[in-house]
């Protein structure tokens, strides 16, 4: 049975995040208008804001009122903690950051499985502790395919005042759109336990992260500790 082809709204879709992954519009820049668009891909103007209202919904562009539609990036106040889900049971803010280390290594077989590179193929290990109230609440390691991160070290990250994602977006080009996440309860390990400054064997909610850039490639396995006595994992559901 002949394959059907995709509704012209989906053929514009994929057009659309071929543009962006070929680093056309860059993450914050604005997009041409639904007219131009409709120009360029020969299709209604209606067409085209449906392909650009499923974009919005996958969080790659925003649409702002008055203004346009817009590039997503993970510089904008309301996307830096887009995938970050640790939530506070009080008012107690933000994050404070602190690197614990940043290596060039050789991936072993299940980070390069995660990442779909080589084995042995060379990664950069990142570890950092982000802090709460004035204590370690999540400790992290993450590993990135060096190929998409070259230069990438603890003096660049320390000099970077935002976040992990926004430095990606703007120094390597690398925009992270979407996640896939693996949570499980775990007894803090001994060396856990010290840096996260808890007993030894005191419950954490571990999260194992591999976030995807553009066309669905795997560009960062990062794995999580969360001391959750007064903070919470929060998702939304539609």
């Amino acid at each position: 049975m002949p394959k059907t082809a995709a509704p012209l709204y989906e053929q514009i879709r994929q057009l659309i995040v071929a543009a962006l992954a070929a680093g056309e519009w860059r993450p914050g820049d604005a997009l041409p208008s639904e007219a131009a668009l409709a120009q360029r891909f020969g299709a209604s103007p209606g067409t085209v804001r449906r392909a650009l209202d499923e974009l919005a919904a996958e969080h790659l562009v925003e649409r702002r009122q008055g203004s346009g539609t817009f590039v997503s990036t993970h510089s904008a106040p309301r996307q830096q903690f887009r995938f970050l889900r640790l939530v506070a049971d009080d008012d107690a803010g933000g994050f404070t950051r602190e690197l614990l280390g940043c290596r060039r290594l050789r991936a072993i077989a299940a980070v390069a499985r995660a990442l779909d590179i080589r084995t042995s193929e060379p990664v950069i290990e990142v570890r950092r502790m982000l802090h709460r109230r004035g204590r370690p609440v999540v400790l992290e390691e993450m590993w990135l395919p060096e190929r998409h991160f070259e230069g990438l070290s603890a003096d660049v990250i320390t000099a970077h005042a935002g976040t992990l994602y926004a430095l990606f977006e703007a120094r390597f080009g690398v925009h992270m759109v979407r996640a896939e996440e693996k949570l499980r309860a775990v007894a803090a390990t001994a060396e856990a336990a010290a840096l996260l400054q808890v007993a030894p064997g005191e419950p954490l909610l571990s999260v194992e992260r591999l976030a995807f850039t553009y066309g669905d490639r795997p560009v960062e396995l990062r794995r999580g500790l969360y001391y959750t006595s007064s903070d919470h994992y929060r998702n939304e559901l539609n």
